[in-house]
């Protein structure tokens, strides 16, 4: 079980599997079991969305393109098919935008197949470029097989990569970000509501998805600005469509309202030095990404120390923006913080020299 990252007095979830994050700094806040496996449910339409607005941005797709409605889509996401759906006619033509409109908003499998197609011309075709996509993002514990997120026992993703997509999506996409927050959308004479419950509560969260299996119960992933800042939180596990929204509510707001900004290192501020085996350099500064902020449990301050956490010594070449060590922040020895430390700079591999003075170094003093 992962450690929570806060201390769990102030807070705790019915969820089993949740984690809260500061959307800028990529900061957990929070977390429970967010490295374990997990059925996506629906929530994998979120991948398929990243995978829609990643097309239009490259000029491969436009908003305005129109998909045809095949059989197998009609019959495995359509009306009959007992899931979220468009209600698409079979043999229609449907406009991406309205398509992607109903896989947020109406969490539509029948428009998520659709679009699945008429991009890649099946769903496994698209789950290949699902996963590639994934791979860019930086998503290492998720694996997609489809587009709805329907059941299928190779299909896993964690809490802590639904909540990187979701920042993904938020900071790549800002111009699409709204179909997030719509309230409702109306296909083929149906109104349906956003399936994010949250969105109407009036408590500033802005999307963007929930998902449902039997297997794997109620989950979300959510965000609000509220409070200055952009958090991303998701929650999977729960047993009903109350406790998920419920619980969502809980959290947001608690890691809103909770917790106070301390600026501990600007951007591009180096934090500490992790050592380098045989390279130019003997250690490679660590930078966040962009300004290391803290959000501490208001009244905590005097209570802080921290650790910087790597598995070294690394081995050259080590290029600049890889991701390196964590730190992580304590308050009275329980773990209340983390955040990712990357390279600040390229450290090549170094001459013969260098590496017999790092090997009588391994020897006699050990690395850290």
């Amino acid at each position: 079980m992962t450690a929570p990252a806060l201390a769990q007095a102030d807070f705790d979830t019915q969820a089993k599997f949740a984690i809260l994050m500061d959307h800028d700094s990529g900061t957990v806040i929070f977390q429970k079991d967010a490295d374990l496996p997990m059925e996506p449910a629906s929530m994998a339409k979120l991948m398929t969305v990243a995978v829609v607005f990643n097309e239009i941005r490259n000029g491969r797709l436009r908003m305005t393109d129109q998909f045809f409605v095949s059989e197998h889509a009609w019959r495995t996401g359509g009306a009959t098919s007992g899931g979220s759906t468009m209600f698409a006619d079979l043999n229609s033509k449907i406009p991406v935008e309205d398509l992607v409109r109903s896989v947020i908003i109406q969490s539509g499998n029948d428009a998520a197949i659709v679009l699945a197609e008429g991009i890649a011309g099946s769903e496994g075709s698209f789950a290949a470029m699902m996963n590639e996509l994934a791979e860019e993002i930086g998503l290492t514990d998720s694996h997609f097989t489809n587009p709805t997120g329907l059941p299928d026992p190779n299909m896993y993703v964690t809490a802590r990569d639904l909540a990187d997509l979701a920042r993904y999506l938020i900071r790549e996409f800002p111009d699409y970000y709204h179909y997030f927050s719509e309230p409702e959308m109306e296909w083929n004479g149906i109104k349906q509501p956003n399936r994010n419950s949250l969105v109407e509560l009036g408590i500033g969260v802005d999307g963007l998805k929930t998902g449902h299996t039997e297997a794997a119960g109620y989950g979300s992933v959510i965000s609000t600005a509220e409070g200055g800042r952009r958090l991303v939180a998701v929650l999977h596990g729960l047993t009903s469509m109350a406790q998920r929204a419920e619980e969502g509510r809980k959290l947001i707001t608690w890691g809103a309202r909770a917790f106070e900004r301390v600026s501990a290192y600007p951007e591009g501020a180096i934090v500490a030095y992790a050592s380098v085996y045989g390279g130019t350099s003997p250690s490679v500064g660590l930078v966040g990404e962009g300004e290391v902020a803290l959000y501490l449990p208001r009244g905590s301050r005097k209570c802080l120390n921290a650790q910087v956490n790597y598995t070294g010594p690394l081995m050259p070449p080590v290029m600049e923006g890889d991701k390196i060590a964590e730190l992580r922040v304590f308050c009275d020895e329980q773990l209340v913080q983390t955040a990712p430390l990357y390279a600040a700079e390229t450290v090549e591999e170094g001459d013969i020299v260098r590496k017999a003075t790092d090997a009588l170094k391994q020897l006699a003093l050990g690395w850290m």
